[in-house]
């Protein structure tokens, strides 16, 4: 039987929906989803196996211009991606500008077949009449274009159908029953940042990193205790609240999110720490998994 397997980057610019659509088409809520743009800040594999395919996406951090060396090192993961990918899907949205960026510009000068899919095109009256599909269809003559709803499931379907066409013949790279090449710490980590994002506002969120310190796993409770770094003691504080309010709501519901993920009851204690510059220091970058930007 003819098995098709490969990589597929999922690449695009911040809230166009690329963790809402590789969730979708996996059927498991991998990466976290707020509304606020540069929530993904890692590469992150989730594997969707059938009998005859192995389908690996990579869900990459939104395209934008760098700020800090913690940006740099995001955009190092997109370009990453597409060095192993054996298919690009780039998201975008109706109307979105189109942007002469450094990845979109990659993606015109190489090889690898290309897949555009508008995103929410529930949204519009008429679903994929609008010029942003043209446009897409005439800067990208040898790409297909088409219009999909990550949130409503719309063409989802046939969008797995067009991945698994131009997918090469090849076994699996991973076993079948795995989800995910990243840690259950990983994720533990991922979702306590997703309720910090859902939280708190202003530049909180962004000034946040979160680190698994213990994960222990004992017969009736998982004991997880994490550390969050913030840039300044004034977000420490905001991150605290009022008598430790604020930081007793944000466990309460990261511990929920957890325990629905992991399916078992958790402890889960928070520390809150302050490193300076965090965003701007490489060895603080790597420690967390971050690649180094230059790719």
């Amino acid at each position: 039987m003819m098995h098709k397997a490969g990589f597929v980057s999922i690449i695009g610019y911040p809230n166009v929906g690329k963790s809402t659509l590789m969730n979708a088409l996996l059927g498991e809520r991998l990466s976290i989803i707020t509304p606020k743009i540069q929530t993904t800040r890692h590469r992150i594999l989730g594997i969707l196996s059938g009998e005859d395919f192995q389908v690996v996406f990579s869900d990459t951090p939104g395209i934008l211009r760098p700020n800090y060396l913690l940006h740099r090192s995001m955009m190092s993961a997109v370009l990453a991606s597409l060095t192993d990918a054996d298919l690009v899907l780039l998201l975008t949205e109706p109307n979105l500008p189109f942007d002469h960026g450094e990845i979109l510009m990659k993606l015109r000068g190489n090889n690898l077949p290309l897949i555009i899919a508008i995103n929410k095109m529930d949204l519009l009256p008429e679903a994929g009449s609008g010029p942003s599909v043209l446009d897409w269809q005439q800067r990208f003559p040898a790409a297909e274009v088409m219009p999909v709803s990550a949130l409503q499931k719309i063409n989802l379907g046939k969008l797995l159908d067009l991945i698994l066409e131009k997918l090469p013949e090849n076994p699996a790279y991973f076993p079948k029953e795995e989800l995910s090449d990243r840690s259950e710490r990983f994720f533990v980590a991922e979702m306590i940042r997703e309720q910090i994002f859902l939280l708190y506002e202003e530049e909180v969120p962004y000034s946040c990193e979160v680190a698994v310190d213990v994960f222990r796993e004992d017969p009736r409770i998982t004991h997880i205790e994490a550390t969050i770094f913030v840039s300044r003691e004034s977000q420490k504080a905001i991150l605290l609240g009022h008598q430790g309010k604020a930081i007793r709501k944000l466990g309460t519901r990261a511990r929920k999110s957890i325990e629905a993920f992991l399916d078992r009851h958790i402890f889960l204690g928070l520390t809150v720490k302050v490193e300076k510059d965090w965003r701007e220091n490489e060895t603080f970058l790597r420690r967390f998994g971050y690649p180094s930007d230059n790719v």
